[in-house]
């Protein structure tokens, strides 16, 4: 099925384009709009024989006019649709390495995602171009495991079988893990053998293969083993590898967001993918930043430039609200690989040399007199688990007769305070008080009943409605009900029972689970989307309810996060929401609750604290390796960057290290 966004005109005719492109650009000035309606609007084979059919009419050389003729981004634009694609990649490859410096992002880009027969066309393209040896040129231009994985992928040679070898999964698999993660150094010849040579379909089961044997992707082995610009290009081989379309899609976002915008990388991308598979990447594009790349667009490009890239685009997804089959598979490979087993595990671990009357005495020491230590306070609370802080505090107790929480409270202030008095409560105690607040005093703080409620599990649950009656002499499920209303408050009802199933997944009910959710015909009141929803979502387990997510999408072509947004509203679309992400990703669900806590102008501590202090023990190293597989910056980078003080150091060592 064709993909692009630009197909062949009908009715089309060599010779009057060639005319109409003649008159638009005769005499004073030149029409814009009427070249660019042209050109955007004939395939790359129909505009090579427009220049073809301009010469013998006129004797010109169009691409010559219209470089004369127009100017900046929108000159750039235009003559770049006018060259055959293995041209178009020549010359950027060219300019990446002319002049002073190198622009490897470009490099990167076309070799690691180019087929072997459009490398080859590429190579002879810049042959006859240029006179010149691409490789050659390349081997000049570059240094070290960078150029000697460039000149791999020159050779265009990667094997194209699709008939996989289930023991070579496992070898290539292992030996990637022995080369890496396993040996003292990295063994980078083997990375670029298995990722340079092997197909697509054979590495995409490896990449699986190796989550399950080494507990983490090979995208994060590849950071924690590589560096420079060699570590990007292999995990821009691995992207293209898991998904073309999802590797532009991220490409194109990051052209754009921020201040100013990437103009060549923007340009590259659009022309180059329009005939390719541009309807792809807008559907993965509008998956996962939950905005059109039309709007995208729109919001960050001005004049005939913008109008030329919006016509290339081919449409607005936001207006058409629909879902696709690339964005559905996408989706489902992500469902895949969650259900695949990895250890979780937090960055505070029990301290070796325990001994909680020393430590005790190490904190009265810190609180007595004038002044206070903070840095001995903080070594201590944030070094030790929380058991040993129950600890610490009943030798606290028994050795000088104070309350160390009550110490602790007089001693310190504003968020180093919070975060040093959550650490020392339970983690059921915490969550307790995080609920209270939520829902005491005016307004609720509907976002904290949602994150804390969708992602405990039945222990968890439990021990907070425990704590929650002791603290408060109140019920955790009367507070939720008299501060919340309609299907809100019976999601949070339900999953305050801590009664989720713990069984495995069952294919049969996963199948009928899947079409309940989907089925959208229902008019019996009692039997409403959302009352289906809060039946699957709040009560199945998390291995089943994985299941049912990938039996929706098989059977809607929708991924079911997209599903409860198109449908639903408000706290409710929320919550649901949450669960799903929760069932999905866990540690990506709180990797982006953390990001966007310290994103933009101001922090919101309270979330930061709240899930730094909740997670410490159970899946801060995972939420950290997420965080850098999303946002491209390591957490413990973010909290340095965005907090101060003592609450900075205190965060610091809860984080765990620098990734």
């Amino acid at each position: 099925v064709y993909r692009g966004s630009v197909k062949d005109f009908q009715g089309f005719d060599a010779n009057q384009d060639a005319e109409a492109l003649y008159n638009a650009m005769k005499g004073f000035g030149s029409d814009k709009e009427a070249i660019l309606d042209l050109i955007t609007s004939r395939s790359n084979k129909q505009r090579v024989e427009i220049c073809q059919a301009y010469k013998s009419l006129y004797g010109k050389d169009l691409i010559a006019d219209l470089k004369y003729e127009l100017t900046g981004k929108f000159e750039r634009l235009i003559v770049s649709l006018m060259r055959p694609p293995p041209y178009g990649d020549a010359k950027e490859i060219k300019d990446a390495i002319s002049g002073v410096g190198t622009d490897e992002k470009c490099l990167i880009e076309i070799l690691a995602s180019r087929t072997n027969q459009e490398i080859h066309d590429l190579v002879a393209a810049y042959k006859d171009a240029y006179g010149r040896d691409l490789e050659a040129d390349i081997v000049g231009d570059t240094s070290g495991h960078f150029k000697k994985m460039l000149v791999v992928l020159l050779q265009g040679a990667r094997e194209e079988d699709d008939v996989v070898s289930e023991d070579l999964v496992q070898q290539d698999a292992k030996d990637l893990l022995e080369a890496g993660e396993l040996k003292w150094g990295t063994d980078e010849a083997q990375f670029i053998y298995i990722l340079g040579r092997r197909s697509r379909q054979h590495l995409r089961l490896v990449f699986d293969e190796y989550l399950k044997i080494a507990g983490k992707p090979i995208e994060r082995s590849i950071r924690g083993e590589l560096s420079g610009d060699f570590e990007k290009l292999m995990l821009a081989v691995v992207k293209c590898i898991r998904s073309t379309a999802e590797y532009f899609a991220e490409r194109l976002y990051k052209a754009m967001k921020g201040l100013g915008t990437r103009d060549n990388t923007l340009i590259r991308i659009m022309v180059s993918r329009s005939e390719i598979d541009m309807l792809d990447i807008r559907e993965v594009f509008r998956t996962k930043y939950e905005k059109s790349l039309y709007n995208m667009i729109k919001e960050d490009t001005s004049g005939e430039y913008k109008k030329a890239l919006l016509k290339l685009c081919g449409g607005d997804d936001d207006a058409a609200g629909e879902f696709f089959p690339e964005a559905a598979q996408v989706a489902y490979r992500m469902w895949e690989l969650s259900a695949v087993k990895v250890e979780l595990r937090g960055t505070v671990q029990p301290a070796g040399d325990f001994n909680d009357d020393g430590d005790a005495q190490v904190l009265r020491k810190a609180m007595k007199g004038l002044g206070t230590d903070e840095g001995a306070i903080i070594e201590v609370v944030t070094k030790r688990s929380n058991a040993q802080r129950q600890q610490i505090l009943k030798a606290y107790k028994a050795h000088y007769g104070r309350d160390l929480m009550a110490d602790l409270k007089s001693e310190l202030s504003g968020s180093l305070a919070k975060l040093i008095l959550g650490l020392m409560l339970t983690p059921a105690q915490y969550d307790a008080k995080q609920l209270r607040k939520a829902v005491e005093g005016a307004g609720t703080d509907e976002s904290v009943l949602i994150e804390i409620m969708a992602t405990r599990n039945n222990q968890e649950i439990r021990a907070i409605n425990e704590a929650y009656q002791e603290a408060y002499q109140k019920s955790l499920e009367d507070d939720l009900s008299s501060d919340t209303s309609g299907h809100f408050k019976r999601i949070l009802v339900s999953l305050a029972l801590g009664n989720r199933d713990e069984g495995p997944e069952n294919l049969t009910q996963a199948h009928e689970d899947a079409k309940k959710l989907a089925d959208v015909s229902s008019n019996d009141s009692s039997d409403s989307l959302e009352t289906r929803f809060l039946s699957i979502l709040c009560t199945r387990s998390y291995p089943h309810l994985r299941r049912v997510f990938q039996e929706f999408i098989k059977m809607t072509n929708h991924d079911v996060e997209h599903a409860i947004k198109k449908r639903m509203s408000g706290d409710v679309r929320d919550a649901f929401v949450a669960i799903v992400r929760s069932v999905k990703n866990k540690p990506a669900f709180f990797a982006d609750k953390l990001y966007k806590s310290m994103k933009g102008a101001g922090t919101d501590e309270r979330t930061l604290t709240r899930i730094m202090i909740s997670r410490s023990e159970i899946d801060l190293f995972n939420i950290r390796g997420e965080f850098i597989d999303l946002f491209d910056k390591s957490l413990h980078h973010m909290i340095e960057k965005d907090t101060s003080g003592d609450y900075r150091k205190a965060l610091l060592v809860l984080c765990g290290g620098e990734d």
